[in-house]
Order: C-alpha cells, then structure tokens, then sequence
C-alpha cells in the first residue's frame, strides 16, 4: 500500500536535494536578476520575471516539478539562442530536469502540503 504515495526523501538524501534545490533557484534567480537590472526588451524583460518566479518556486520547494520543467525547458530554448552561454544554460538545463525527476526533499512546501499526514 506505501508503494502508491509519493514519499518525500528525509535525511542525507533530503538535504542533498535541499542543496540541488538552493544551487538551482539561487543561479535561476540571480541570472535573470542581472538580466533585469540592464537595458532588457521586452519579451525578454517578461522571460526574465517568469524564470525569477520559478526559481522561487524551487527555493521553497513549492510546486518543485513544474517549475523545474519550466526552468530546465527555458534552459533548452536559451542555449539554443544563446550559444556563447551554452555551459551556463547546460548546467541549469541539467539542474532543473534533475529537480524534475526527483522532487523537492522532505524540507520543502509540497512535503508539508502532500506529504504523510498523522490521523
């Protein structure tokens, strides 16, 4: 029966995915920040917004999968834009599938909101 709940992973595990999330939201975040603070169109201006939001999201832990589709799928797209910062979209792209795959850790939001629950 345990085998059809998602479990949140505890312990060493946990803080290692409490660090990959800290590494990923903190480069999303900072990155897009200096985008904002030059001379941005736009559409880029507006990218820049969605992708700090997102890296938020996955700082707290809230809604980590999702958000870090969206990281690791704008990633894609600016490597493809971008090729002189093709390293830095790589190791992003990479980070955010692999907060994907494995969620958020059980010091998170989702793991307060979705987690076992005492009755």
């Amino acid at each position: 029966m345990r085998r059809l709940f998602f479990t949140f992973a505890n312990g060493p595990p946990g803080v290692g995915l409490l660090l990959l999330r800290l590494l990923t939201g903190v480069a999303v975040v900072s990155h897009n920040v200096a985008l904002l603070r030059g001379e941005a169109p736009l559409g880029l201006a507006l990218s820049a917004i969605f992708l700090i939001g997102s890296g938020l999201l996955v700082i707290v832990g809230l809604w980590t999968p999702v958000a870090a589709a969206l990281i690791a799928a704008s990633a894609l797209l600016a490597a493809l834009r971008h090729p002189p910062d093709l390293w830095y979209f790589g190791i992003v792209g990479v980070l955010g599938l692999a907060m994907s795959l494995l969620g958020p850790g059980a010091w998170s939001v989702d793991a307060r909101l979705f987690g076992w629950k005492r009755l």
